[in-house]
């Protein structure tokens, strides 16, 4: 079969196509024909060399697509079925642990899923949201999973409250979309025009331009009736965490989930203290998680945003393109 590979150091230069021995299936197993995948920031770090991984590693932590074998002993998932990976595969519910989590990430600790076919056990995969084509389905593992974890797992969403989400990429757009069918509010930040008339397109209340409004956080807070927001789903990391924490009101929850400004900061701690905020740090989520942002995407009808599509060995052109920020919502791969 085809496999796209990483050589080493890394960068989108390094990535090449190989022909590798199509896998079997063991008897716990499920075989797929991938159909898509969706680019997430944590495959782009991978392919540009920033987190290195071994020589000729096969990249793309998310897949959908067709079940055409199974093993002896798989109940779950037949012959036909659309399928969907889950970024974790050995964590299936419950607290997190290191050997489920980061011990095993699909495109970096072992090989990913730019490849035709994809073997793993049924457990590392879930049904895809009814109606749902497999490009429809392949965004979702990374990005709508950390959305859903952020917003309900961990921040115990309610109707009424308030949720800022930054930017335009795949996790908030998921987070935004996903709020407003909680009966949420929502305030969303973008410097882009376009970008910003998009968000309210999609249904976010408010949109404030970071650019012309250096402290969103405070104009964020004074957009709620409680004082502040309720959730912040923090994308951007130590260039952003202050203002997420200005933004919040006193008992807030910030879902920490991104470093798109870098790895280490300072951080406002004695706000933390006197608000008395939650700050989680969220890595994606569970296969348990996975299978609830299912139930919640049947019963609210939502439907992924596709900025664009490019085929599987247009891979580097794929990232280069995320890498000019340019996309709102998820850039796919199709197989």
């Amino acid at each position: 079969m085809k496999a796209l590979r990483l050589q080493k150091p890394g960068g989108l230069d390094k990535l090449y196509v190989d022909d590798v021995a199509r896998p079997e299936p063991g008897p716990h197993d499920v075989l797929i024909k991938a159909a898509a995948s969706s680019l997430n920031y944590h495959d782009y770090i991978v392919v540009s060399g920033a987190s290195p991984v071994d020589d000729g590693r096969i990249p793309m932590s998310d897949v959908a697509g067709e079940v055409i074998e199974v093993g002896d002993n798989v109940r779950e998932f037949a012959v036909g079925d659309t399928v969907m990976s889950t970024f974790f595969p050995l964590w299936l519910a419950g607290a997190p642990e290191l050997s489920k989590t980061w011990a095993c990430i699909p495109g970096d600790s072992v090989d990913g899923y730019a490849s035709e076919f994809v073997c793993a056990p049924d457990t590392a995969f879930t049904s895809i949201p009814a109606g749902y084509s497999a490009e429809q389905a392949a965004t979702l593992p990374c990005a709508a999973v950390t959305a859903w974890r952020g917003l309900f797992t961990e921040g115990r969403l309610q109707p009424g409250d308030t949720v800022l989400v930054q930017g335009s990429g795949g996790v908030s757009v998921f987070a935004l979309q996903l709020a407003k069918a909680a009966g949420a509010r929502v305030i969303a930040t973008s410097s882009s025009p376009d970008k910003m008339a998009r968000l309210r397109e999609l249904g976010a209340d408010h949109v404030l331009n970071y650019k012309e409004t250096p402290d969103w956080g405070k104009a964020a807070a004074k957009l709620c009736p409680r004082g502040g927001v309720d959730i912040v789903i923090e994308v951007g990391g130590p260039g952003t965490l202050n203002q997420s924490i200005a933004a919040c009101r006193p008992g807030g929850h910030i879902a920490l989930i991104g470093v798109l400004t870098g790895m280490a900061g300072e951080v406002a701690t004695a706000s933390i203290m006197m608000k008395q905020l939650n700050v989680k740090g969220i890595t994606v989520g569970s296969r348990a998680d996975q299978q609830a942002l299912v139930s919640a995407l049947d019963a609210s009808g939502i439907q992924p945003l596709i900025d664009s599509r490019f085929p599987l060995e247009g891979m580097a052109d794929a990232f280069a393109y995320q890498a000019e920020q340019k996309h709102v919502g998820k850039i796919v791969l199709t197989y």
